[in-house]
Order: C-alpha cells, then structure tokens, then sequence
C-alpha cells in the first residue's frame, strides 16, 4: 500500500518520535511511505489533495529511526496527490502550532476531507480530529469516567471551584498537550492564583479540574486501537509515568520516568467505557492517560511512547498497528465507497 504520514513539520520532528516509530515500521513490511509536513499540503486544479513529500528508496533497508529519519530529511521532495495514496495517517499535534502557525492546526483535516473524495482512507478520521481540537472534546465522554471539571474564562467561578474542592485543584488551557501551563493550586499557593489565571486566559479559555490524590504517583498512558486496548504477544501497550519530585506533570518530556505498566481490571473497564465514542468518531489509535480510577487525557492526535512500550516489552507494537492498517486497505478495495470512512477507521 501506499501510506502518508502528515507531521508538524520536518523540522520539528524527531527521529524518537512514534510517528517515524510507524512509518519506519510500514516501509520494513514492504509499503510505500510518504512523510509530509502540514505546510507541504495543497489542492489541485482538478480538485484532489496535493502535497510535497519525503519518501526513501523501497529496496533500502534502516537498522534504526535515526538512520531512516536522516535519509527522509536529506532527499529531495516528490510531488504526490490523494489520488496516488491508499491511505493518509494525520499525526500532526495541533497544539504544537498554536500561536506560531494557527493557520495550521485546521489544515490537514480540511486537505484529508479532499483526500476523501478520491476513496483514500483517512486515520483518524479528519472530521472528529476538527472536533476535538481542543480539550472539550474529552467532556464529551461519560461523566463517570472523568474528574470534575468546570471550563471558563471568570476568574470568580474558578475561585468557587477552588472553595468547593477543598482549596486544591488543577488549571490548565482548554487548547493545549504535552502537559504546557498545568498547574497545581492549593492553599499554600492560592495567593498566585489570579497571575495563573490571567497567564492561561490570554490564549483563551481555563479548564478548572479536580485534584486526584493519586495523581502524586503519577499516571498510566495506555494504547487504544480499533476502540481495544492495543497489545501485542499478550503485552498491553502501556507504561506508567511517575512525577518528578514536586512536579504536577508526568509528561515524559517534563521529566516524568517511564517504568512498565500494570493494567489492572479497573483500567480495562474504563477502555471498554470509552470504546463506543471512539468507534463513533472513527478514532483508529488514540493515547489515554489513566490516574486511579479516572481518565485525564485522551489524546487522538499524535499519541507519543509507542516505540519506547516496543522496547520496554520486547515487542513490536508497530507492526500490529500497520497490520490493522492493511485490513482496512483491503476491505476498501472489496467495499469501496459502500463502507464510509468514520466505519472503516476503527474495523
């Protein structure tokens, strides 16, 4: 098959990253690859997706992400349309182009809508990924999984919040990953609460959130595909990250230490929770984010630590997510347009 990867850009993009993990992954299995940079799409005249791409000699063979990244880099761009694709895999972060590009983080989901029309199949499904650009797609998903969480720009009904969880709570943007501008207020520092406000209010609204105690201990990102926890060899894919010392955040760039995770039965019934919304949205591999027995984050844009779950567990997660991925190619050559693409995404 022929398969895209859209990024942010090539120059934001890092050879450790799960996207080049995968890609790496279908050119090893014998596929076609193509990686493009959100500023790289377009639209033709005769009314298809366009797009300037890197792409690597099929018959070469890469022992690491590194090697294989090196060369995407260091070729020339090929001219490619929708036409010429079985399948575009959008893994750009939005929130990574907030205020530096705002024009790209709509982008790749208005070019994969054109793609569609040329039957290619779009993961996730670009429709719901323009929904969920913002954190208030999470407040979709049923109450019983989630903290309680009030999203705002008045700074009174915050402090109301505040009273009502005991004077403890998180603030975060509504738009926003990678655990940017989290903080903790509690009573020790509730004088700063108004500066914290105003810093997260300037780029729009403030999510509110209860403080899970458990959270101290940090949290648990686990893998869904097709709406299923992801595994492989019988292993989940999953890891626990554990906070730094007085630090909110378990981001494993925020320093956050990854260890292998235990996927208790708790956990599996929160996944079969979420599964019916994900499938509803055509939400093919999605990243969740666990503390006790609530969700924090699902993230269904470009979900990192898939390849470092592959090293941790001595198996190849990416290889089972381009097997499902060549399913999906084969059903749409027997189906065509009869199975839409919302369906298709999570078969």
């Amino acid at each position: 098959m022929k398969i895209a990867f859209v990024i942010n850009s090539f120059e934001t993009e890092k050879d450790n990253y799960t996207t080049i993990y995968l890609a790496l992954a279908a050119h090893k299995m014998g596929h076609e690859v193509y990686v493009m940079g959100v500023g790289d799409l377009g639209y033709t005249s005769d009314g298809h997706m366009a797009a300037r791409a890197k792409t690597v000699n099929l018959e070469h063979k890469y022992k690491s992400s590194s090697t294989f990244m090196k060369e995407l880099k260091s070729t020339e761009h090929v001219s490619i349309s929708s036409v010429d694709l079985d399948v575009v895999f959008l893994r750009n972060n939005p929130a990574d182009d907030i205020n530096e590009r705002n024009w790209a983080q709509n982008a790749p989901y208005i070019f994969a809508q054109i793609a569609l029309r040329d039957n290619v199949i779009v993961l996730n499904h670009p429709g719901s990924l323009s929904d969920a650009i913002n954190k208030m797609y999470f407040q979709h998903f049923p109450e019983i999984l989630r903290p309680k969480t009030i999203v705002t720009r008045d700074s009174k009904e915050i402090m109301d919040f505040f009273k009502s969880q005991k004077e403890k709570m998180i603030l975060k943007p509504l738009q926003g990953s990678g655990g940017t501008n989290v903080f903790m207020v509690d009573k020790k520092s509730k004088n700063n609460m108004n500066q914290i406000i105003e810093a997260i209010s300037r780029d729009g609204y403030v999510i509110a959130q209860e403080y899970l105690p458990k959270a101290k201990e940090g949290d648990t990102r686990l893998f869904l595909m097709n709406g299923e926890p992801l595994e492989c060899g019988g292993k989940y894919a999953g890891l626990r990250r554990v906070n730094q010392a007085d630090e909110v955040r378990s981001n494993i760039h925020a320093g956050g230490q990854p260890k292998k995770a235990e996927v208790t039965d708790e956990m599996l019934q929160l996944m079969e929770i979420l599964r019916p919304k994900l499938v509803q949205d055509g939400m093919f591999l999605v990243g969740v984010d666990i503390v006790g027995d609530k969700l924090m984050e699902v993230n269904v844009f470009s979900p990192g630590g898939l390849n470092l779950m592959s090293q941790m567990y001595d198996v190849d997660y990416g290889h089972r997510v381009i097997k499902a991925i060549e399913k999906k190619v084969y059903y749409k050559k027997i189906y065509g347009r009869e199975v839409d693409n919302v369906t298709i995404a999570t078969l």
